[in-house]
C-alpha cells in the first residue's frame, strides 16, 4: 500500500472527476465508491472515491465548495514522447485555464501548465531519455508568506518521514528577479520512496496551500499516528477529523490503515457508527473507531 496519497477535495463532482482523468491515463481505475451520511458540510452526504492514476493512488472527496485547487499545488506528468505531451495537454487543458502555453522552454523542448475544467493544476512535460520511476508527482509552490521557505520545508519532511531523501536541488542565480538569489528554482526529493517536487515562487500570487489538496498518511498502530501528528502539525484550530496543516500550511491526513478497509467493506450500519465517532475526534483513535465499527 502507498504510504502518502494526495487527497483532492472537490465541491460535487468527484466521481464525475475520477471518470475524467481514468480516461486519459492508462493503467487507470476507480477501486472504490464509499458514501458517508450525516456529516457536516454543505452538501450533506459525502462520496469518497479511491482511483489510480498510471497505478498511482489517489483519493477524492464530495464534501462542499470550502476549498477551491490552485496552483500552490500541482501534479507534474512526465511524458515518453513529445506526442503523448501534446496528447495529455489536448485532454487536460480542455474548458480549462492555460498558467503556461504548452511549447518549448530554456529548461524544457516540450511542457506546459494547465488548470483542468475542474481547477486542478497539470505541468505536463517531456522526459526526453530520463527514466521515468513516477509517473505523477505532486509539486508544491511555496509562495507569498512562504516564499523562500521550500529548502527549509523539504529538509523539514525529509526529516519526519522514512526513506527520504532530496535527490536534485536547483538554485535561482542574480539577474532573476523577484526570486531571491539562492532560494528553490526546483527540488525534487522523496518521502518513502514517493517522489514529490517543491519550488518557490516570488511572482505576485493570489493563492496559498489549503485543504483543496492533502496528503493522506497511512498508519499502522496508534504510536505512528501520534508520532507524525505532533511531528506535523502546527495550526492546532485546524486539526479536525485527522487533518492537520503544517507551519508552512500544507495540508496532512493522518489516518490509521484500517480504516480505509472499514470504510469499503462495513455494512451501512457499520459506516455511519463509524462516521459519527470519527467525526467530533482531531487525532483520530484506533481503538475508539473500531469500537464503534463493531458496536
Amino acid at each position: 500500500m502507498q504510504k502518502i496519497t494526495p487527497h483532492l477535495w472537490f465541491d460535487k463532482e468527484a466521481k464525475e472527476a475520477a471518470k475524467f482523468y481514468i480516461s486519459i491515463f492508462s493503467n487507470s481505475k476507480i477501486t472504490s465508491t464509499t458514501t458517508i451520511h450525516e456529516v457536516p458540510t454543505p452538501t450533506g452526504d459525502c462520496d469518497i472515491v479511491s482511483f489510480e492514476l498510471n497505478g498511482q493512488p489517489f483519493m477524492a472527496i464530495n464534501a462542499g465548495p470550502l476549498f477551491k485547487f490552485n496552483p500552490s499545488i500541482s501534479f507534474h506528468v512526465k511524458c515518453k514522447t513529445k506526442d503523448e505531451v501534446d496528447s495529455l495537454w489536448k485532454k487536460l487543458s480542455e474548458g480549462g485555464t492555460v498558467l503556461m502555453e504548452l511549447g518549448e522552454y530554456p529548461f524544457n523542448e516540450r511542457y506546459g501548465w494547465t488548470q483542468d475544467k475542474y481547477g486542478l493544476s497539470w505541468q505536463i512535460v517531456f522526459a526526453g531519455e530520463s527514466e521515468i520511476k513516477q509517473k505523477i508527482t505532486p509539486v508544491l509552490m511555496f509562495v507569498g508568506r512562504v516564499c523562500g521557505k521550500a529548502e527549509e520545508a523539504v529538509n523539514f519532511y525529509t526529516s519526519v518521514f522514512h526513506d527520504a531523501k532530496v535527490s536534485f536541488l536547483t538554485r535561482y542565480g542574480k539577474g532573476e528577479e523577484p526570486d531571491k538569489e539562492g532560494t528553490v528554482k526546483y527540488a525534487h526529493f522523496t518521502l518513502e520512496g514517493q517522489e514529490f517536487g517543491a519550488m518557490d515562487s516570488a511572482h505576485e500570487h493570489d493563492f496559498a496551500f489549503n485543504e483543496a489538496i492533502s496528503f493522506m498518511v497511512y498508519c499502522d498502530t496508534q504510536e505512528e499516528i501520534d508520532t507524525y501528528w505532533n511531528k506535523l502539525s502546527a495550526v492546532p484550530e485546524s486539526e479536525q477529523c485527522g487533518w492537520l496543516k503544517d507551519q508552512y500550511g500544507v495540508s496532512w491526513q493522518i489516518v490509521p490503515k484500517i480504516m480505509d478497509e472499514m470504510m469499503e467493506n462495513g455494512t451501512p450500519e457499520q459506516i455511519d457508527k463509524l462516521t459519527q465517532a470519527f467525526l467530533p475526534m482531531k487525532k483520530l483513535d484506533i481503538a475508539k473507531l473500531k469500537q464503534a465499527y463493531e458496536g
